[in-house]
């Protein structure tokens, strides 16, 4: 066995580690299913949807519905954690809702996207070893467990059926988080369609104020997510509010910003414009005001 797939093999195992000892926070229920609380359940079943994708997208050699199987086990997940309960409350009905909304409109455009494309260069190499690109499936497994600890604890933890003031700024911070995503990816959309701009990076409408502006949207959602759930916990729950810090650590440290900036240094590191671009552009947090000149450009 190669030292890579030792490598690869050990991130696996850190994976599946984190998400078992998410469970440990989970609060006093009698809720439970096939012997196990609900969280614990909820979380084995988000990390074997991944690995049954897995095998199935390892023997096909595809990475089509990677993304696609990500955001149907957001909704699918939450939704088992909601019809567990014997009693819904308004935060519980809202937290669903929000959930499904986004996890629904990402899929759907994340898989559009990629039949539009035909390929995800991430995998080119990962699809092709087998613990390589199970390495991918298990962390998707711990992205959608951290992201959504929040809302499992929430709804889970006994609460009162009215909303608090909290929870309601919660939900303004994912609607400003929500729009400003779909807004970017709108954008981007409609500049990658246009012929005229092929092999070029975006610098026109949120782009000219961020170069990651659906990230910031991401990471702005889930924060209001957690602001929302905020008033349901107590005692240990209180760490499922590290959802919105894992998605920004992750995005901005890990397979998302990174990645990207250093594939736009090699395709456009040396043009003038992109300097300039880059020079008066945040990588993430949105500038007030815009001072770029030239909105025709490219970003992945």
């Amino acid at each position: 066995m190669t030292s890579k797939n030792i490598g690869h093999i050990r991130l696996i195992f850190f994976f599946t580690t984190i998400i078992s000892l998410l469970s440990l926070i989970a609060p006093s229920t009698d809720i439970k299913i096939l012997n196990l609380n609900i969280l614990q359940f909820v979380l084995l079943y988000v990390w074997l949807v991944q690995v049954v994708s897995f095998i199935f997208a390892f023997i096909y050699q595809t990475e089509k519905y990677y993304d696609f199987i990500g955001s149907l086990t957001y909704s699918s997940s939450t939704l088992i954690v909601y019809f567990s309960l014997p009693v819904k409350s308004q935060t519980d009905n809202i937290l669903l809702i929000l959930v499904l909304i986004w996890s629904v409109r990402l899929g759907l455009f994340l898989f559009r996207r990629i039949l539009e494309d035909g390929n995800d260069t991430r995998f080119d190499k990962a699809k092709k070893s087998f613990f390589h690109f199970l390495q991918y499936w298990t962390g998707q497994a711990m992205w959608v467990s951290f992201t959504c600890i929040s809302v499992y604890v929430a709804m889970i933890s006994d609460e009162s059926n009215t909303l608090s003031i909290i929870s309601l700024i919660g939900l303004i911070i994912w609607i400003a988080g929500f729009t400003i995503e779909v807004v970017a990816d709108s954008q981007k959309r409609n500049f990658r369609k246009d012929q005229t701009n092929k092999g070029r990076y975006i610098s026109s409408g949120l782009w000219s104020r961020s170069r990651h502006p659906n990230y910031f949207g991401e990471i702005t959602l889930w924060t209001g997510v957690a602001v929302i759930a905020f008033s349901s916990l107590s005692g240990l729950g209180y760490i499922a509010l590290i959802s919105p810090l894992f998605v920004y650590a992750l995005l901005s440290k890990g397979s998302g910003i990174p990645l990207l900036e250093r594939s736009a240094e090699k395709r456009w590191g040396e043009e003038a414009d992109y300097k300039e671009y880059k020079k008066n552009t945040p990588v993430l947090f949105p500038k007030l005001f815009n001072n770029i000149k030239d909105p025709n450009s490219n970003s992945e």
